[in-house]
């Protein structure tokens, strides 16, 4: 089932591996996906595109995903775009960061695809 109105997805994760699963299993779902290997690459990317929901990873060169949710957050396009870390990290304090800079959810590595 989709939840999301539209269907452009960008996953920023550094892991090309992880960024092609993700990928693979939104395309079964017919969702478009871009991808970006870092949170420059992302910010960059999500001014092209304008994703209607963007997914990233936590700990990333060049720009980690709380600073890249800190970027979109300050943009008007991106007030109410879903957020998602996609992460490792589960520990309370990681979230708590998250969330106050602007994360909508956080689903953590592994995760069951149909999440």
């Amino acid at each position: 089932m989709n939840f999301i109105t539209s269907n452009k997805i960008l996953i920023v994760d550094d892991d090309p591996k992880m960024s092609a699963f993700v990928a693979r299993q939104l395309r079964a779902q017919d969702y478009q996906t871009e991808l970006a290997k870092d949170g420059q690459e992302g910010l960059d990317k999500s001014a092209d595109i304008l994703p209607d929901l963007i997914l990233l990873d936590l700990s990333m060169p060049v720009m980690d995903g709380i600073t890249l949710i800190r970027e979109l957050r300050s943009l008007p396009n991106y007030k109410f775009t879903p957020l998602l870390m996609l992460t490792t990290e589960s520990g309370l304090d990681k979230k708590s960061e998250g969330k106050a800079a602007g994360a909508t959810g956080w689903i953590v590595k592994p995760f069951n695809p149909e999440q």
